[in-house]
């Protein structure tokens, strides 16, 4: 076994491999670009070597500075993990070049694999099925259509170096051939530089079914299937292992094709071999065809690990180190049922789209196995993947393992960035997934349904204006002011709209609030509140946030009031004080340019300091206060030089 490590990846899967390996007694060493130099995969290593900037060119795409690092850290093997280099022959080629063990395939296999068209043949040759279609080298227009005719339609166009749904087009009649073709071809040749494409049969109503395999160079076992048909444009949102409605007879004939494309191209490692399944009729022994075998680990092996309770890295490590199989395929059986549900900071209402933003919150519940690259406190980075984490979860049964899948998304709590959790729990919760019933075009069918946001109540507003006024757990003399109950008010935006919110806090345990139009009591007993009869669930505040985690996290942003009127009485030549309060700060100095936006001063109350901005651009005719000065409310601060008239 080796000694030391270096693993070629960040994020999630780095920490994974680390797990595993550190677990086994192997020394871990991370490289790390210069947006995580302190991310959580940097914190876990042994060793950690910074490797170049930010964008992925720049550093986890070099191979030639990432063997550097593993030759100088005394690594002998290094893994890839998946995405990035992981499925880079030549990378494959210099690791070994350098006397070092690559922790996956051969070179010649991933090649083998590499383009579409090419492994198809390959696959035929093996006697693996494969869909009815065109994989020939000729890329002429008309034979293409020509070809698409034989097939019938409907057919799907795809890039032969594809992957992810890039240069992918459905089909449906002739007359949108060419557009789709010219489509398909521009998108391939931007995202993999080769515009080649083939034309298959598209299967009307298509299942995802992979088959984890493993090898040792001479021979193959599979560790039995994964659902991935709950997909959205072709990236997978929920994997399950076994597949549901699976029968043994065409487990055994899925299984044994898998071992046959691995044993054809002498495999050594974890690989997964994806057919597409035609679920129309159920699923049939004759029904599946493959579609192509990534080379690596899957970001879904955990679900396999669940229910066959084989660490895929361990045995990674141990065959890279000249062991053979660990088991044999009598020897492996399936236990139960598994799901994983992929956490991502994602705006669902904009379209899917990758969210920044630092996690101010982060927690999962007991129960959950979250593989995660982040912690509270990190930050969700423009130039990576945007995955928070993956939520996975067991069951005896696949109804019991879909129970603790919602149970696990419903507890899950994230702040200080949009995510994809409710979406994730809408699709745990739909009926079809639940019954089974599932093809890669459920979430495209159900969309509205699936997105639409989780109804915010008025006691979950008066949660979070509770947690704003830091009324949450007040001390008995700071209910009352001269023997009165004590009344506040907070304005709190959600959904872009505005509510303001009115408490009297009546004692240590009772508060009455209006939201809005609505009154409402709060109550706490034995230590936990209850609104309106519901009892309060997590908060967490960060800044002029507050998240109340019920229907998978609901953010609201405390509006400051003083914030506010220090813009609009910025409008003028005049900016004044808002509130009575300290001038902090003072940064205006007489006969200094200024813009829109500024900050002229700072004012300290009610224990907050508010910057005072300029809200147009000009030149500070007079400062009128001092630091250290306590002014009230309407006090002139600073006056800007009259704006001229502009010419008649």
């Amino acid at each position: 076994m080796f000694d030391t490590i270096l693993i070629a990846n960040r994020g999630e899967i780095a920490c994974r491999v680390m797990e595993t390996a550190q677990g086994m007694g192997v020394r871990c060493v991370a490289v790390y670009s210069d947006a995580d130099a302190g991310a959580k995969h940097v914190a876990m290593a042994d060793v950690a070597v910074h490797i170049g900037g930010s964008a992925p060119a720049e550093s986890y795409l070099r191979g030639d500075v990432i063997i550097r690092a593993a030759l100088d850290t005394g690594a002998q093997a290094i893994h890839p993990g998946y995405g990035f280099l992981s499925e880079n022959p030549d990378f494959v080629d210099a690791v070994e070049k350098a006397g070092l063990v690559f922790i996956g395939p051969s070179a010649r296999a991933i090649r083998a694999m590499g383009l579409k068209d090419a492994a198809k043949a390959l696959m035929v040759e093996a006697g693996v099925p494969v869909v009815p279609g065109y994989h020939g080298a000729d890329q002429d227009d008309a034979l293409l259509a020509a070809e698409a005719e034989k097939i019938g339609y409907p057919v799907l166009i795809k890039a032969v170096a594809g992957g992810g749904g890039k240069g992918m087009r459905q089909v449906d009649a002739a007359s949108g051939f060419q557009a789709a073709l010219d489509s398909a071809r521009s998108e391939a040749k931007t995202a993999f530089g080769n515009s080649d494409v083939l034309v298959e049969k598209f299967v009307t109503k298509p299942r995802h079914i992979e088959v984890q395999v493993f090898g040792d160079g001479s021979r193959a076992v599979h560790l039995f299937e994964r659902d991935c048909s709950l997909q959205r444009r072709h990236q997978k949102v929920i994997e399950e292992a076994p597949a549901p409605g699976m029968r043994e007879e065409m487990r055994a004939a899925m299984g044994a094709a898998a071992v046959r494309a691995a044993e054809a191209i002498g495999y050594a490692g974890a690989g997964t071999v994806e057919f597409i399944v035609d679920g129309s009729e159920g699923l049939r022994a004759e029904g599946f065809f493959f579609m192509e075998m990534n080379t690596r680990l899957q970001v879904e092996h955990p679900v396999t690990e669940a229910i066959t309770g084989v660490d895929l890295v361990e045995w990674q490590l141990r065959v890279a180190a000249g062991e053979s199989l660990p088991m044999g395929q009598e020897a492996l059986t399936i236990n139960g049922h598994a799901f994983e549900a992929r956490l991502y900071a994602e705006d669902v209402p904009k379209g899917f789209l990758p969210a920044t933003g630092t996690l101010t919150h982060l927690q999962f519940t007991d129960q959950t196995r979250a593989d995660s690259g982040v912690r509270a406190g990190d930050s969700i980075s423009p130039f990576y993947d945007p995955m928070i984490a993956k939520v996975i979860v067991h069951g005896p049964t696949r109804d019991v393992a879909l129970a603790r899948l919602r149970a696990a998304l419903a507890g899950c709590e994230v702040a200080g960035t949009v995510t994809n959790l409710a979406f994730l729990g809408a699709l745990a919760g739909h009926a079809g997934f639940a019954a089974g019933d599932v093809d890669t075009g459920l979430i495209a069918r159900d969309i509205a349904e699936l997105t639409e946001a989780p109804a915010v109540a008025p006691w979950h507003m008066a949660l979070a204006g509770m947690a704003a006024l830091g009324l949450m757990a007040p001390q008995p003399e700071a209910g009352f002011t001269l023997w009165r109950p004590l009344r506040r008010q907070v304005m709190l935006a959600h959904g872009g709209e505005e509510t303001l919110l009115k408490v009297r806090v009546l004692s240590p345990d009772r508060q009455s609030w209006s939201v809005g139009e609505t009154e409402l009591s709060a109550e706490r007993r034995a230590g936990r509140w209850y609104l309106d009869g519901h009892m309060a669930p997590a908060v967490a505040v960060a800044g002029s946030v507050v998240t109340v985690f019920d229907g998978y996290g609901m953010g609201f942003d405390v509006i400051d009031p003083l914030a506010r009127a220090a813009g609009k009485s910025g409008d003028g030549n005049l900016i004044e004080a808002p509130m009575p309060g300290m001038v902090r700060l003072v940064d205006a100095k007489v006969g200094q340019k200024v813009t829109a936006g500024d900050r002229l001063a700072v004012l300290e109350a009610m224990k907050m300091e508010h910057s005072l901005l300029a809200a147009r651009d000009g030149v500070v005719a007079e400062v009128l206060a001092a630091e250290g000065d306590q002014v009230e409310a309407g006090a002139a601060l600073v006056r800007l030089e009259a704006e001229p008239e502009a010419a008649a």
